[in-house]
């Protein structure tokens, strides 16, 4: 048997970065079947029958664009004993949670995972035996491991239902959205999403990413995965704008927001032109009473994952004061090729006590753990 080796950095133990806690792993099944157990008959035969059917075109049971790399995964993420990146615990301790010296790990299922199916009730069905796989593949076999709640989210009502239900389990500590949804997020009808997650004590993330019935672009489709990946900054920037605008934060002064994988040097220059237009068109919103920019630094944190990294240091550090220093969460995207090592990727400008706060205390405090 071919072991893949981890890649080490020469002089930096494994343990480099003590008590990090990584908010972003994707796990994947070796194979369909191993949902069976979660489902309904109805369901597993509707799934073989008919397959998951994402709300838009282009995917053909792919991705619209091909990615930089097979499954958008390391070259070196496969499982030696077979498997897809992320499909094999042992393997995934090995190269992820031993190498890079995790702590805590939270897992985001992407795909297969019935977010943004088109037909709501197998969407609700598939979300739920997601969150039952994690639980009895993952969670409850790695104590390192934490879990996000799958929720189908363009049924809002079962979305809270699920989130209810798992709502006190400490296997979960959060609830999973994608940035791309049919109708902007801040729209009344996914309120029920967050008045479950602000019961239950959850903050809500969105992850680049989705399916929403629409181009990603106010243009139609483009022509390349480099815009599709960049365009994922854009719809996040659109969501913050639905949630901030809609009311949604003064509506849930207890809400938390998690942007994951999107970046967030653009979060500055939204809040600002926000700011600016909300002073001249408070008519139009009397709902809302706080700047834009305040309720941003109040409700939102950001990943890591992927961070802008501007010519001049000293321009990411002020982008970082604006953010909030405890509100930067450490992400690596593992296993996608663009993952990021823990002891690589947090510029070397930023000050220890800082870094230590990125790795692993901010995400601590979020999750209240």
């Amino acid at each position: 048997m071919n072991v893949i080796q981890p890649i080490q950095v020469p002089g930096k133990p494994a343990t480099a970065t003590l008590g990090l806690l990584d908010v972003d792993i994707h796990p994947r099944p070796k194979s369909l079947e191993e949902f069976r157990p979660f489902l309904t008959d109805r369901w597993w035969q509707h799934m073989l029958t008919w397959g998951m059917r994402q709300r838009h075109g282009f995917t053909g049971g792919s991705p619209p664009f091909p990615k930089a790399q097979p499954l958008a995964s390391r070259r070196d993420s496969w499982p030696p004993n077979g498997g897809t990146p992320c499909s094999d615990l042992d393997f995934m301790r090995f190269q992820l949670l031993d190498n890079y010296g995790h702590d805590i790990g939270v897992l985001n299922p992407l795909q297969p995972s019935g977010q943004g199916d088109r037909n709501n009730a197998f969407s609700a069905a598939m979300a739920h035996a997601v969150n039952e796989w994690q639980l009895e593949q993952w969670l409850r076999k790695e104590p390192r491991l934490r879990g996000s709640i799958v929720v189908p989210y363009e049924d809002p009502i079962a979305s809270a239902a699920e989130i209810r239900k798992r709502a006190g389990d400490p296997n979960f500590v959060q609830v999973l959205m994608m940035s791309r949804t049919a109708e902007p997020a801040g729209n009344p009808r996914y309120w029920p999403i967050y008045e479950a997650a602000v019961e239950a004590g959850l903050p809500v993330a969105f992850h680049a990413f989705g399916y929403s019935g629409w181009a990603m672009t106010n243009g139609g489709w483009p022509s390349f995965y480099i815009e599709e990946v960049s365009e994922h900054a854009t719809s996040c920037q659109n969501q913050v704008i639905s949630l901030v605008v809609e009311g949604v934060l003064e509506r849930f002064p207890a809400l938390k927001i998690i942007l994951i994988e999107c970046g967030f040097a653009w979060l500055p220059s939204v809040a600002w032109r926000l700011d600016t237009h909300w002073k001249h068109l408070k008519s139009e919103v009397p709902h809302l009473k706080r700047a834009p920019s305040e309720q941003i630094r109040q409700h939102i944190w950001v990943s890591t994952q992927p961070m802008e990294e501007p010519e001049r240091g000293q321009h990411i550090l002020d982008i970082f004061d604006w953010v909030g220093w405890d509100r930067i969460l450490f992400a690596s995207d593992y296993p996608h090729w663009d993952f990021d090592d823990a002891r690589e990727a947090i510029p070397g400008i930023i000050p220890k006590e800082r870094r230590a706060a990125i790795y692993g205390g901010n995400a601590r405090a979020l999750y209240g753990l």
